[in-house]
C-alpha cells in the first residue's frame, strides 16, 4: 500500500500550478444557518461551483496533464459515479486527449448528459453495471485491452494530490488554520489528499470524514486493517457509494488521524432540503454529506470554533427531489406506512378516518383494490403526521381499533417491497 512521501506538499503545489486557469478558485462562504445552529463559525467551501460542479476536475486534470505524449496518444479510460467522469471529460477536451468514461446505470441522467456535453467528440460515454464497482471493472478491462491509461476516481497519488489543492485554497482564503475541517468520503481521495496536506501543514486542525451510512467503506477498512468489500451498499448517495475503499487512499486516511462517522441517508436528504430552501444551494446527496453531519449533531464542535465543511458537488437531478423529500420525512418520523385490512362493508373507511387518524394527520397514499370474493381488502396507507411526537397517539389509536393494521417499518423487507 502506498505511503505519503516527504515530497507530498511539493507535489500538491505542483498540482496547483497545473490547475491554475483550469479549475476555479471556488468561494469560501460563511453559513449563517449552520453557524447559528452550532454556535461555531461555519464556512462552506463551495466546490459545487467548480468546473463540472464538483471538485473532481482537480484530480482528473492533474492526472491527465502529467501524461507523456505517447500515453496521451493512446487515450484514457475512467470509471465514475458521475462527477469524476465530468472532470475527465473536461480534461480530455481541454487537452485534446481521447477518453472513454464508464458509469453505472444508477448514475443520474443529469450527470450523464453533463459528461457528454463537457467531453464533446473527445469522449465516449459507456453505461454499464449497477454499481460504481462494476463500472470500474469494465473500465479496467478496457484499459488493459486498448492500452489506454486508467484515470482512477480516487485511488492514485496524482488524483489525491489534485484533490488536496482544495485544502490549500481553504487556508489561503481563511487566512488562518481552521479548528475543524469536515470532508465527505467515498473512495477516500479527497480525505486522503486534504487530510495528508493539512496534517503536514497545520497538524492542530481536527479532521472529520463523513460517509453515507449505506456505504461506509472507509470505516470498514479502518476496522479491518485494510480495504474490504461491503456485502451490500445503498447507492442513493451515488457520488460516495463505493463498495471498497482505495488501496492507495486507505493508508493515507489512516495516517491522517481523521475521525470517521456515518450519516443516515435520511439526514442527508433533510440537509439537501435545508441547503436548497434556506441557503439557496443545490447540492447532490454526496455534496451534502459534510454539512449533514453538522446539522444532524453527529459532529460535536465548540462555540466559537472555526469549522470548514466541503460542499463537494451540485449535480443533482431535479427528478430526484421527490425521493429526497420522501426519505427526509421518513427520517424525521413524519411519514409512516401501514397495511390496513378493511372489511368490505359501507362506512369502513369513514371509521378509520374518524377513529384512527388524529386532527393533524394526513393521508398521503392510499392504494386499495376491492375484491368481491373476500370479506376484507388490504390497503397500503401512507400517513404524514403534523409532528413526530404524534406517532405514539396514532399507534395507541391503532391498537384500540378493531381494524387489523400493520405498521410497515423502514428497513424491513415489506417496506422495501411495498414503498
Amino acid at each position: 500500500m502506498a505511503r505519503v512521501s516527504a515530497s507530498f506538499p511539493a507535489d500538491v503545489e505542483d498540482a496547483g500550478r497545473r490547475l491554475a486557469g483550469v479549475a476555479e478558485r471556488t468561494p469560501l462562504q460563511r453559513n449563517a444557518r449552520l453557524s447559528a445552529l452550532t454556535g461555531a463559525d461555519v464556512w462552506l467551501k463551495r466546490e459545487d461551483l467548480q468546473v463540472g460542479r464538483s471538485y473532481k476536475i482537480r484530480g482528473a486534470y492533474n492526472t491527465i496533464s502529467r501524461l507523456p505524449d505517447d500515453a496521451r496518444a493512446a487515450g484514457v479510460v475512467c470509471a465514475s459515479a458521475g462527477n469524476h467522469g465530468q472532470g475527465v471529460a473536461y480534461a480530455c477536451r481541454a487537452l485534446q486527449v481521447r477518453g472513454r468514461v464508464f458509469v453505472p446505470g444508477t448514475t443520474p441522467r443529469q450527470k450523464r448528459e453533463r459528461i457528454a456535453s463537457l467531453g464533446g467528440d473527445m469522449v465516449e460515454l459507456v453505461v454499464t453495471g449497477d454499481s460504481y464497482d462494476e463500472a470500474a471493472a469494465a473500465a479496467d478491462a478496457s484499459a488493459r485491452m486498448t492500452g489506454a491509461t486508467l484515470v482512477p476516481a480516487f485511488d492514485a497519488l496524482p488524483t489525491v494530490t489534485g484533490q488536496a489543492t482544495v485544502a490549500v485554497e481553504v487556508l489561503e482564503q481563511l487566512g488562518a488554520a481552521p479548528d475543524v475541517v469536515v470532508l465527505p468520503v467515498g473512495g477516500g481521495g479527497l480525505l486522503a489528499g486534504c487530510g495528508t496536506w493539512l496534517r503536514a501543514v497545520v497538524p492542530s486542525t481536527r479532521l472529520v470524514g463523513v460517509e453515507p451510512a449505506g456505504a461506509a467503506s472507509m470505516a470498514a477498512a479502518l476496522a479491518a486493517g485494510g480495504p474490504v468489500d461491503l456485502p451490500e451498499i445503498d447507492t442513493f448517495v451515488d457520488g460516495a457509494a463505493v463498495r471498497r475503499a482505495g488501496a492507495v487512499t486507505f493508508p493515507l486516511v489512516r495516517d491522517s488521524g481523521a475521525e470517521l462517522l456515518a450519516v443516515p441517508e435520511g439526514q442527508i436528504c433533510t440537509e439537501m432540503l435545508e441547503l436548497y430552501q434556506t441557503d439557496g444551494i443545490i447540492a447532490e446527496p454526496a455534496g451534502a454529506l459534510a454539512t449533514a453531519a453538522l446539522s444532524g449533531g453527529l459532529v460535536t464542535v465548540e462555540p466559537g470554533q472555526t469549522v470548514v465543511c466541503l460542499l463537494s458537488g451540485g449535480n443533482n437531478d431535479v427528478s430526484r427531489y421527490a425521493e429526497v423529500v420522501e426519505r427526509s420525512l421518513v427520517h424525521r418520523g413524519l411519514k409512516h406506512y401501514f397495511l390496513v385490512e378493511f372489511p368490505q362493508e359501507p362506512g369502513a373507511l369513514r371509521r378509520f378516518l374518524d377513529e384512527v387518524l388524529g386532527p393533524d394527520d394526513d393521508i398521503v397514499l392510499f392504494e386499495y383494490v376491492k375484491r368481491d370474493n373476500r370479506e376484507t381488502g388490504a390497503a397500503l396507507t401512507g400517513i404524514e403526521l403534523g409532528s413526530a411526537d404524534g406517532l405514539a397517539g396514532l399507534l395507541a389509536r391503532i391498537e384500540a381499533s378493531p381494524l387489523r393494521i400493520q405498521h410497515v417499518a423502514p428497513g424491513t423487507t415489506a417496506y422495501r417491497f411495498l414503498v
